[in-house]
């Protein structure tokens, strides 16, 4: 098994959040992780992996690809649940009414929404990626899980805030019992920017000089896992609850698909999380 803090791959498919898996309080086991581009039916350009329904490959083999993902936890991918992200910071709870919400079909995936959590059993929890950030949030005293896409537009608009702050305001979850995993993504040095998005990055409430690198002028690299470090943190996490990932999608290409390196026309990686009954 080879382990890339604060994640295992398990399989050639998957990396999981081994420190996640155990049982909590409540008798529930977390499932939660990444998946690779290895172990999948598509064919090139998307070879092979691919769990994007929207990136023109066959939806069959896509299809066939998350039932895979899904039966490697014994689970039924009806109980899986997907969004139709738009790179914006919507946060959902999602129940048992919305268990085979997008699994099959793109049409039927939750609209317009970025991040999803849930208190229930037996529902999973999934986004698609390919350069942008994931993050996985875990409360095991109030049994909530959690997933978000933080793209540079949701992170300036702070998705991963909004995870939290539904989680205390509605949950009732206190800050200190939230966890967080910042998972695989394109990493600053891989990932230049310009004034337009620095100028979003600017307006932020948190000071993003950790996350920045100015290389020339109007030229900027910069680290978006970092950055959302930053706004978990100012949200009211401590830095012991939060691990990152030192994967980059853009430079691991035996791993990951990545928008950036493949020019557009690539895969999608896939983050889930859900609890079964122990």
């Amino acid at each position: 098994m080879n382990t890339y803090h604060p994640f295992s791959l398990t399989t050639p498919s998957t990396l999981m959040i081994q420190d996640w898996a155990q049982t909590n309080q409540n008798n529930k086991k977390v499932i939660a992780g990444f998946t690779t581009k290895n172990g999948g039916v598509s064919q090139k350009p998307f070879e092979s992996l691919n769990t994007g329904l929207h990136v023109h490959d066959k939806d069959a083999d896509v299809v066939k690809n998350r039932e895979f993902i899904a039966d490697m936890f014994n689970t039924d991918l009806q109980s899986w649940v997907f969004a139709d992200q738009t790179h914006d910071n919507r946060v959902q709870k999602v129940t048992q009414r919305d268990r085979g919400k997008g699994a099959r079909e793109y049409h039927t995936a939750l609209k317009a929404t970025d991040g999803l959590y849930t208190n229930e059993k037996n529902v999973f929890l999934a986004l698609c990626f390919a350069d942008c950030v994931p993050l996985f949030f875990y409360d095991p005293v109030k049994s909530l899980v959690g997933v978000a896409h933080a793209g540079w537009k949701g992170t300036v608009k702070q998705i991963g805030r909004e995870m939290v702050k539904q989680w205390i305001e509605k949950e009732g979850s206190n800050p200190s019992d939230i966890y967080a995993v910042i998972g695989p993504s394109i990493s600053g040095a891989c990932y230049t920017v310009d004034d337009r998005v620095m100028d979003a990055v600017r307006a932020l409430p948190v000071s993003a000089d950790l996350a920045v690198n100015q290389t020339a002028k109007a030229q900027y690299q910069l680290d978006l896992k970092e950055l959302n470090r930053l706004i978990l943190m100012d949200s009211g996490l401590a830095s012991e609850q939060i691990s990152v990932s030192g994967l980059c999608t853009e430079s691991e290409p035996s791993l990951f698909y990545s928008h950036r390196r493949d020019q557009g026309k690539t895969g999608r990686m896939m983050s889930f999380i859900g609890m079964k009954e122990a």
